[in-house]
């Protein structure tokens, strides 16, 4: 019954077309059901999305993330580390422990859950401590699909500021993806394409915190969704596919798109909410606030 359930609010989702009422359908079924672990939007979800973030790069040639990455890799490379050292600081200041604050800060500066996971084994991180994070980045994410397009409404960023803006300010992937969708295709290829640059950081970031912990990685954590995505940009240059093909890959990648915010929804649940404590989130909160306005400013200086 759950499971015929889910695929019939999937289905609205698909229908409605909007991926802030994707990821509220989501957050309710994770509240008002109590999902076991295996359950298909607990264990497919973040693969559906990662699947429609490579169709998408098949969309796009290397031309365009070239032109994109050219003018913000900079400073997407400096907003990194000083979002990284930020939150490390306060941390101290504001008395978390210092492996929650590393897991934050990879979240925060590098690509949310995926840095946090990459980062956890070589720090030798607590579950608690590992859970607790990917939470409040999750949380964080789910608001940020709902307020960037909101706060655009009164800023007025045309697509391709609004898609390097989110890519800056917003953490995880999918959601960077979800915002940018509520204002226009230029908007998600733009924000896709820069988020990749911020996701190639998990490289140094891995090898910087096995170094620093001293811990023996297996492998340099860099998601395969970010080769292939890159691998799809590269035959779309070389088979320039004409507009029906392209128009196929897009539609593929709303649809996992859409499914995959339903999916990452229903991760949230009463009981990774009752596991919150007030020193981190208000960690997580106070550099977010930091990085909404600068990169806003940075975003409508370029």
């Amino acid at each position: 019954m759950l499971y015929f359930i889910t695929i019939i609010i999937i289905a609205i989702s698909l229908w409605i077309s909007n991926s802030a009422v994707s990821l509220f359908l989501g957050i309710s079924l994770g509240l008002f059901y109590k999902l076991p672990k295996d359950f298909l939007t607990q264990k497919y979800g973040s693969r559906i999305l990662q699947t429609g973030i490579v169709f998408l790069g098949g969309s796009l040639s290397l031309d365009s993330l070239y032109e994109t990455n050219s003018v913000y890799f900079f400073w997407i490379s400096l907003y990194v580390v000083l979002a990284f050292g930020a939150v490390i600081l306060l941390g101290k200041i504001l008395g978390v422990s210092q492996k929650l604050s590393f897991l934050l800060a990879s979240g925060t500066a590098v690509c949310g859950g995926t840095a946090i996971a990459s980062v956890a084994p070589s720090i030798k991180a607590r579950p608690e401590d590992l859970t607790m994070a990917i939470t409040i980045v999750f949380l964080l994410n789910a608001v940020a699909v709902l307020l960037f397009p909101t706060l655009n409404n009164f800023i007025q960023l045309n697509e391709v500021q609004f898609g390097a803006w989110v890519a800056l300010a917003i953490h995880d992937t999918a959601s960077v993806v979800g915002a940018a969708s509520s204002i226009g295709e230029l908007s998600v290829e733009v924000a896709a394409t820069l988020k990749v640059a911020r996701t190639v950081w998990i490289v140094p970031l891995v090898i910087f915190a096995a170094w620093l912990y001293r811990s023996k990685n297996e492998g340099l954590g860099l998601p395969l969704f970010v080769i292939f995505f890159l691998m799809a940009a590269l035959l779309n240059s070389f088979l320039q596919p004409d507009e029906i093909i392209t128009g196929y890959l897009k539609e593929i990648n709303r649809i996992c798109l859409l499914t995959g915010l339903f999916c990452i929804g229903t991760q949230i649940n009463r009981d990774s909410l009752s596991n919150l404590q007030f020193k981190p989130i208000a960690l997580a909160c106070l550099v977010w606030s930091i990085i909404i306005p600068t990169s806003l400013l940075l975003v409508q200086g370029l």
